[in-house]
């Protein structure tokens, strides 16, 4: 019975990877949601395959994740993953009914993103730079690029020399679904990435005899993956001054906010993120809002002392 479980999941997970072309880590998440409601399912000492839960197992199962405090944005992943699944089974033919078609969670309140202030930026840029010179114009170059670009840390990956024009100063990033888009990049990217290239990984390539052509590699000369990009980012905000921690969701947040902040027109910051849908790029607006805000209430001067004129 589990078995049969098992071949459904790895069914769907190859639809998704060869059909629908997400990436490995969307993948991943869609696996880790599935095995963790099979585990649900089998923990509760009478086996039900997946092909048989009904309404009242799907009650059951968000009653469980409630009680054991997950965020509601964790859930409603879960929930989607599921659902998903289901409408592939439904799609086949192995299933008539999708037991979460019907389940709305209750709206909450969205998280504005987090970014970095300039200062904090000159603070990582700095520590990027410290230790061997092979290391430090790999650190900078990929801070650079997410700081100047905005992208993903999946479509950093995945980025190949031939993808790079220096002449024009474009990227080819491929995003969600294997979509492709353009991405300029600033002038200081250029020189960071041309100083790595020649010092850093032409010589990691050549020592390590590697022949591919992914344009990040670790300290062996070979691709960098996600984790190693992360690896690397806590690094650098382990050597700054800097108390917060950091994702590369992060300095995607930090290159929306101060395109925004700084006049630019919300359809080309979609465009240049790669969002499918203008909402989601306007979450950034209550970033740029909030700072307007901050600032009226700091430099108005009815609303500050120092500021109102003397009598």
């Amino acid at each position: 019975m589990q078995d049969d479980d098992q071949k459904i999941i790895k069914w769907f997970l190859k639809y998704l990877k060869s059909e629908r072309h997400y990436a490995s880590d969307t993948v991943e998440a869609y696996q880790i949601s599935l095995d963790e409601f099979l585990t649900f399912l089998n923990n509760g000492g009478q086996a039900k395959p997946l092909v048989k839960i009904d309404a009242y197992d799907v009650e059951a199962y968000l009653t469980h994740l409630y009680d054991h405090h997950y965020a509601r944005n964790s859930i409603a992943q879960k929930v989607s993953a599921l659902r998903a699944f289901y409408n592939f089974l439904i799609k086949n033919e192995v299933v008539t009914v999708n037991p979460f078609a019907y389940v709305h969670l209750r709206a909450q309140n969205r998280h504005l993103p987090k970014f970095f202030y300039p200062n904090e930026m000159q603070a990582l840029f700095s520590a990027a730079k410290k230790g061997e010179r092979v290391v430090a114009l790999r650190n900078t170059a990929i801070l650079s690029l997410f700081y100047a670009t905005g992208i993903r840390v999946s479509e950093c990956v995945t980025i190949h020399l031939k993808d790079i024009d220096m002449d024009n100063r474009t990227i080819l990033v491929t995003g969600k679904g294997s979509k492709q888009r353009f991405v300029p990049f600033s002038e200081q990217l250029e020189t960071d990435l041309r100083d790595y290239l020649r010092e850093s990984r032409a010589p990691l390539m050549t020592k390590y005899h590697q022949g591919h052509d992914y344009l990040f590699v670790n300290h062996y000369g070979k691709p960098l993956t996600s984790r190693g990009i992360e690896y690397i980012l806590d690094g650098i905000i382990q050597q700054s001054s800097l108390t917060t921690s950091i994702h590369p969701h992060m300095l995607r947040h930090t290159f929306a906010t101060e395109m925004l902040n700084n006049g630019a027109d919300m359809r080309s910051v979609q465009e240049l993120l790669g969002h499918s849908s203008l909402s989601t790029t306007q979450i950034y607006t209550h970033v740029t809002k909030s700072h307007l805000m901050s600032d009226y209430q700091k430099y108005f001067p009815r609303n500050n002392d120092s500021l109102k004129p003397k009598r």
